[in-house]
């Protein structure tokens, strides 16, 4: 059988990548990567989603853990840090928060621990968790919290909870020169303090037209700091579109009409005082805001704007109906009772807040990987499949 040159460099691919893996198995101490940020908001979950989605596919056993959270929600009697709830809906592992969210800094805990450190037994929590997931996983990704000094008041550093775990760590950055390595040397001197091995660095967020100028400099200033390039990622604004959903819970807001579409997402927001062909950036997914005393004239408006865009559905993925921000009984439901939003199934939602106060809101929202966007989810796992050298990160443990 004669193979062509494409499909010989494909066979030696996948052998490479199976041999790293086998070589990894055969190893009896168990390999842990923690997930460390320069800052909130960086793309930690989204790394972990696509370093454990990844994994899973090369066939190793790929476990999840938050080991430190700050913020807990109880689920069915469960208490847990919400990230690892959040991971737990989107990857479909039944959440078990001795394993999962073994440690929580709630309210007054920072505090106490001052007073009674000797009442919290976090280090014993993290070495029992990291214990039962070695004997489950071939691999176990931790995920940090905040920036690298994050938990220091109660000694948990990002840094020293890595160093308790023996986890190699993959800091993730945002995309740039001068900023970005500037940070990256201030996040990682926690970790060169408590000698936590650095395995590489994933930046995120990248211009998609500055990718190659930003990789050539990133990688020879990090070559000379000892930290490999593992990954560079371009800005995906799909990643940061909200849903109407999250709209909702940003204005504190209440849905009148087709609540089965408050999945729908949001790629601009345009003021009902505002609305005009050229004022418009897009013409999908807006987002509505106004007040209920201008509401039919405004939707004449845009009916007026699909029409000579010769748009066949609606440009509006959502409405949201404003008060005046001082009275609660300001709204007439007869007042919305609009054929558009039937006819085009937006979902509709009013607050008590003002349309600036609406505004501001919606524009401090922090969007995050949840169960209710699997085409983000998708998405992240496709960028980190085709941006990031796994086997170079194999090679690192």
């Amino acid at each position: 059988m004669t193979l062509k040159g494409g499909h010989v460099g494909l066979l030696q691919h996948h052998f490479i990548q199976t041999s790293i893996i086998f070589a990894l198995l055969k190893r009896q101490k168990m390999k842990n990567l923690y997930v460390a940020a320069t800052s909130q908001h960086v793309g930690k979950t989204t790394t972990t989603l696509g370093l454990v989605a990844n994994f899973n596919e090369r066939g190793l056993r790929t476990g999840y853990c938050k080991p430190v959270g700050q913020q807990h929600v109880t689920i069915n009697g469960i208490t847990a840090d919400k990230d690892a709830v959040l991971f737990s809906e989107v990857t479909g592992f039944e959440i078990n928060p001795d394993l999962h969210s073994p440690v929580i800094i709630g309210r007054g805990v920072t505090k106490d621990f001052q007073d009674h450190p000797d009442h919290y037994h976090f280090e014993e929590k993290l070495l029992a968790a990291k214990k039962v997931l070695s004997e489950q996983y071939d691999i176990v990704v931790y995920e940090g919290t905040g920036h690298p000094g994050v938990g220091s008041i109660v000694n948990l550093s990002n840094a020293r909870v890595a160093k308790i775990l023996e986890a190699g760590v993959i800091m993730v950055v945002e995309g740039g020169i001068g900023s970005t390595i500037d940070m990256l040397n201030m996040s990682t001197a926690l970790f060169r303090e408590e000698k936590v091995p650095i395995i590489g660095v994933i930046v995120n967020k990248v211009k998609p037209e500055k990718m190659d100028e930003t990789g050539h400099y990133l990688k020879r200033k990090l070559e000379q700091m000892g930290y490999p390039l593992l990954g560079l990622l371009p800005y995906e604004q799909s990643l940061s579109l909200p849903i109407m959903e999250m709209i909702r819970k940003a204005v504190d807001g209440k849905v009148l009409m087709n609540e089965d579409c408050m999945n729908n997402r949001v790629e601009d927001i345009i003021a009902g005082s505002l609305v005009d062909v050229d004022e418009f950036h897009t013409f999908e997914n807006i987002l509505l805001v106004t007040s209920t005393i201008r509401l039919n004239q405004v939707i004449e408006k845009v009916e007026s704007v699909a029409r000579m865009k010769n748009l066949k559905t609606s440009p509006l993925s959502g409405v949201i109906v404003t008060s005046d921000g001082r009275h609660h009984r300001w709204l007439d439901l007869a007042d919305l009772n609009h054929p558009y939003f039937s006819k085009h199934n937006i979902p509709v939602i009013t607050t008590t807040l003002d349309t600036y106060g609406s505004v501001v809101k919606i524009t401090r929202i922090e969007v995050k990987i949840n169960n209710r966007t699997p085409w983000k989810t998708k998405r992240a796992v496709e960028l980190f499949h085709e941006y990031v050298d796994f086997d170079m990160i194999l090679n690192q443990l």
